[in-house]
């Protein structure tokens, strides 16, 4: 497998092509950005900690039978994956009341939702990812009923597989991004998994383990995707 032109350049990764059309290499690297990319700055070694810590959690969720794009970690900063035609919604599914749903609703953070919350984003970078619900996405041809329906389910699973995965390490999942793409007909899980696009909180102390500590300048960024990729490699065997 050989690293070819580059497909596309994203706000934290790279894409490039490979000798086999079927398949590409994401490279992570250490930029970060908040509110649209409005605010932007690098964060050392996020781009290797994201990449370890987002293969742990795609081959997590593939031993409980969700497809994702992973073939393999290959190096520090890349993993070769799934070619997809990245279909342009973004799921958030959401347990405990942050970010913009606090904002939107008056509603304070930190209240646990009595059922996961699932909301649906337009990619448009340009229009600032605006809040969609299912008619938007069916009216405009963005994804299918049989697609979407595949999403929502898909979301919800690894919604409950995360939790539990991470109550065993004494986190709490606030709410996390997915993406999802079609390859060979099917709908399956893309993008990463990570402190870039999860909530993630200590369970004890509620301190902020992800993008808020960059988002809020609260410092210790590094240190807190440290912390998340420590107690993966500590509780491997519990996940």
């Amino acid at each position: 497998m050989e690293k070819q032109r580059l497909l596309y350049s994203g706000k934290a990764k790279d894409v490039y092509a490979t000798d086999d059309p079927s398949l590409c290499v994401v490279h992570f690297r250490d930029s970060a950005t908040a509110f649209n990319a409005q605010k932007k700055g690098e964060i050392a070694g996020k781009g290797e900690l994201n990449n370890s810590i987002s293969t742990h959690f795609f081959k997590l969720l593939e031993s409980n039978g969700v497809e994702t794009h992973l073939v393999r970690q290959l190096g520090a900063r890349e993993m070769l994956v799934r070619r997809l035609e990245i279909i342009k919604v973004e799921v958030v599914v959401r347990n405990i009341t942050a970010g913009s749903l606090s904002k939107r609703l008056g509603v304070p953070e930190g209240q646990p939702l009595p059922t996961p919350v699932l909301e649906y984003y337009y990619k448009d970078d340009a229009l600032g990812d605006p809040l969609v619900n299912d008619s938007h996405i069916l009216t405009f041809g963005w994804a299918s009923a049989d697609e979407l329906n595949v999403i929502a389910g898909t979301a919800v699973r690894v919604n409950e597989i995360l939790l539990s995965a991470l109550s065993a390490l004494n986190l709490l999942l606030v709410d996390f991004k997915l993406e999802f793409g079609r390859y060979a007909g099917r709908v399956i899980l893309g993008d990463e998994i990570s402190p870039d696009t999860c909530r993630l909180w200590d369970a004890k102390t509620h301190e902020k383990l992800d993008k808020d500590r960059f988002r809020r300048d609260l410092g210790g960024v590094a240190e807190a995707y440290q912390e998340i990729y420590r107690r993966l490699q500590g509780g491997q065997a519990n996940v």
